[in-house]
């Protein structure tokens, strides 16, 4: 029988790494507090003093998506409501804030060691230990 990822390695280094790294990752992501200020007045893009808010982006959406529904074929309405909504898109990814919660040094810290503990564990296991056993025998 191999052990994990068909290697030599560590089947319960395998798991163990993996249920370290979950859990650490998702106490880690479970902390990260997300924000936005996206709103029909909130500037998304800006060119000099002139700023596009997100109401003016819907403007060509309209239209684009009124010439879809008059001509679906019409590569200018397409193009209208594509670059609307990448717009809309990158204009909402753009005005995320992203912090951590409060929390003290020693939560943080393991936390961390969760995390990256489980992932150095994890990979460790999908060597192969063929190699190592015969250096150490050396």
């Amino acid at each position: 029988m191999r052990g994990a990822g068909g290697t030599s390695g560590g089947t319960g280094q395998f798991f163990l790494g993996l249920m370290m790294m979950c859990g650490g990752f998702y106490l880690l992501l479970n902390s990260v507090v997300v924000s936005s200020a996206f709103g029909w007045s909130t500037r998304l893009f800006g060119f000099g003093s002139v700023g596009i808010t997100g109401g003016i982006v819907l403007i060509p959406l309209i239209i684009g998506v009124a010439m879809i529904f008059y001509n679906a074929r019409s590569a200018l309405g397409w193009l209208l409501a594509l670059g609307a909504l990448a717009g809309l898109l990158f204009g909402v990814i753009a005005s995320l804030s992203m912090s951590l919660r409060t929390m003290s040094a020693f939560e943080l810290i393991c936390i961390l060691v969760l995390a990256f503990g489980g992932l150095g564990l994890f990979l460790r296991s999908l060597r192969s230990q063929a190699r190592e056993e015969a250096a150490e025998a050396v």
